[in-house]
């Protein structure tokens, strides 16, 4: 089984380092790294989604030659949603089984106003609010002006995303919240399960909306769980 794993905005693939090795053997991580981060620094960040998924697609098909599953955190399971999209409408192969992390279901609006294009004060000040990026670097101006235009790429691939009604996808879904996380509620995180044919499961972990930082031995128990039922359904 292998899982591809897809970051937060301004995440990069060292955000699932550990994974490997606490999870059962029998998975295999691809911790996906975007453009625009660690030494992607110098390519350019997507900014909208379509193409970004596109991209992607088509580097990960020669990879799915064997059961698979997608992981994704925030932006990560936007991303994770539209690849198991896109892969059907390409006839491609597809999950068997999708795990969404700390996002609304896709076909919910935001019930945040954009702020990619914010001044760089007022869009320091949001990032902040999120708390998903440590003191010491919103404390070092040099290391912010060289994150800062990957974080407002990845914002603006959330934030003028358009959902686009569909037939829900084959696999099951399991959805992730944190009990803390005052940007996704647990009815926002109920909706994905109207995004599935299959089953769907709801899993409530102590933290904010990084709790897959503070709940990581615990979310990783639920992962490796659901990823077992999905073998065998699969088998």
């Amino acid at each position: 089984m292998r899982l591809f794993c897809f970051p937060y905005a301004g995440g990069g693939a060292s955000i699932f380092h550990t994974w490997p090795d606490k999870l059962p053997t029998t998975v295999e991580v691809y911790a996906v790294h975007l453009p625009g981060r660690g030494n992607r620094l110098i390519e350019p960040p997507f900014t909208r989604l379509v193409p970004l998924v596109q991209t992607l697609t088509e580097a990960l098909l020669p990879q799915l030659t064997t059961p698979f599953a997608c992981f994704g955190h925030s932006m990560g399971a936007l991303i994770g949603f539209e690849l198991a999209r896109q892969l059907r409408r390409q006839h491609g192969p597809s999950p068997v089984h999708l795990f969404v992390s700390g996002r609304e279901a896709p076909q919910l609006p935001s019930p945040e106003p954009p702020i990619h294009a914010l001044p760089e004060p007022q869009f320091v000040a949001e990032l902040q609010r999120f708390n998903g990026m440590p003191k010491e670097v919103l404390e070092h101006p040099e290391l912010m002006q060289l994150l800062i235009p990957t974080l407002r790429a990845d914002f603006a691939v959330c934030e003028t995303y358009t959902y686009t009604s569909d037939a829900p996808i084959d696999c099951s879904i399991s959805a992730f919240g944190g009990l803390q996380d005052h940007e996704v509620s647990r009815e926002q995180l109920e909706a994905w399960r109207d995004q599935s044919r299959a089953s769907f499961s709801l899993y409530m972990f102590p933290g904010d909306h990084f709790f897959l930082d503070t709940a990581e031995p615990l979310l990783l128990k639920t992962i490796a769980r659901d990823l077992q039922q999905s073998v065998r359904m699969f088998m």
